[in-house]
């Protein structure tokens, strides 16, 4: 039985709709069709990435510097209190020597300065080997290496030997959601939609039909990933793939629109639909700020054109992904719903961006979540992990 829960009480104009999945009685969903936001998606492009939605129930609860909003399942509450490590050192890790380092250091300058105006007492650390060092009195530590080296567990276990807390899920969540095929094998083992796939080795062709898709498994940001169509395109790519890993993980290719939502310890943040200006949602279209010939990018849609009943599959098939991984703090988790409206989870990412162009603050900020609030949340929910 779906509930209906209103923050009347807390004198915000309209009303917020939460539904809770029997299925998952400790979940709350953020709604698509949100009275605050008139039912009416907004678009924003990438070529204007400061677009902001306003929202009633941001500008009512006015969450700044010390407000948050706290939601509990069966619970909800409004406190205002001091930000968790507010004149706390807090050290924020970036860059890193993966592929994805110049998306670390946006995302880090960001929250850099999003922590210092809540008050924290912020240390910016650009990592570019495991033998760094962190200021003595450390309160935590707020990982924003993205990929290899700060998504894959290596930077967890460093952390985890200098006894300094740090954002994000633990060694082995972090290890387990950066493998696309341990992800997979998961996703089996505990129902969790997701499209049939083979892993292949030492240069061998797939034995899927065409049209496939292979991927290096422990890359982040697409890359090394081929969508195959036809049988010419299949050796480029396996060469090029080879680069990554010798061992590779290829999917059934699922035609659908492109899906992600965000994920706040059991909370769904409201689906985002992802249009391409060209091909798929690869590094380019992701990062545009990066490209210096300016023919990428794409256009969000937030909250999707989805209908009550596809918003729930999708959301919940999130969760269900989520859990399934024992993931506890923030993600992302890229869905795809397919033409006959299947749901299909792709992958989850544990240090989701938060660039001028990610995708968790802008859901976050949809929802009502400022950019500030969204990284004392995550703060919060890290800390909560290690009790």
């Amino acid at each position: 039985m779906t509930k209906h829960i209103s923050f009347s009480s807390l004198a915000i104009s309209g009303s917020l709709r939460l539904i809770y999945g029997e299925a998952l009685p400790k979940t709350c969903f953020f709604s698509e069709r949100t009275q605050f936001y008139s039912g009416v998606p907004k678009k924003r492009t990438q070529t204007n990435p400061n677009y902001a939605p306003k929202s009633n129930f941001l500008n009512s609860l006015q969450v700044n510097l010390s407000d948050h909003i706290r939601v509990n399942p069966g619970k909800i509450s409004y406190e205002k209190q001091q930000m968790t490590g507010s004149n706390q050192r807090i050290a924020v890790l970036k860059g890193g020597p993966g592929s994805e380092r110049e998306v670390s250091l946006a995302s880090a300058a960001g929250v850099a300065r999003a922590l210092r105006e809540l008050g924290a007492d912020v240390t910016e650390i650009d990592v570019t080997s495991p033998d760094f060092d962190l200021p003595q009195d450390t309160f935590i530590a707020f990982n924003l290496i993205h990929g290899t080296f700060g998504e894959d567990g290596e930077l967890q276990k460093i952390l985890e030997r200098k006894k300094v807390p740090y954002t994000g899920e633990g060694v082995e969540g972090s290890r387990l959601a950066f493998d696309k095929i341990e992800s997979k094998r998961k996703f089996l083992e505990h129902n969790v939609p997701t499209a049939e796939f083979e892993v292949i080795t030492g240069g061998a062709k797939p034995s899927l039909p065409l049209p496939y898709v292979i991927k290096a498994p422990r890359q982040g940001s697409s890359v090394g990933v081929y969508i195959i169509k036809t049988a010419d395109q299949l050796e480029p790519a396996l060469k090029d793939a080879a680069q990554y890993d010798d061992v590779l993980l290829v999917e059934k290719f699922v035609k659908g629109r492109e899906l992600t939502v965000g994920i706040l310890g059991n909370l769904a943040l409201p689906i985002i639909e992802i249009c391409p200006k060209q091909g798929f949602y690869d590094f380019k279209n992701k990062y545009p700020f990066l490209n210096a010939q300016g023919n990428s990018g794409a256009e969000h849609i937030c909250p999707a054109h989805l209908d009550e009943a596809q918003t729930r599959l999708v959301q919940q098939s999130a969760l269900k992904a989520v859990q399934a991984l024992g993931l506890k703090v923030y993600s992302r988790v890229d869905v795809l719903l397919s033409d006959d409206g299947h749901a299909s989870v792709l992958e989850i990412n544990t240090i989701p961006g938060m660039t001028q162009a990610s995708l968790l603050p802008e859901a976050a900020g949809v929802a009502g979540i400022s950019y500030g609030a969204l990284c004392e949340r995550i703060i919060e929910l890290s800390l909560a992990r290690r009790k």
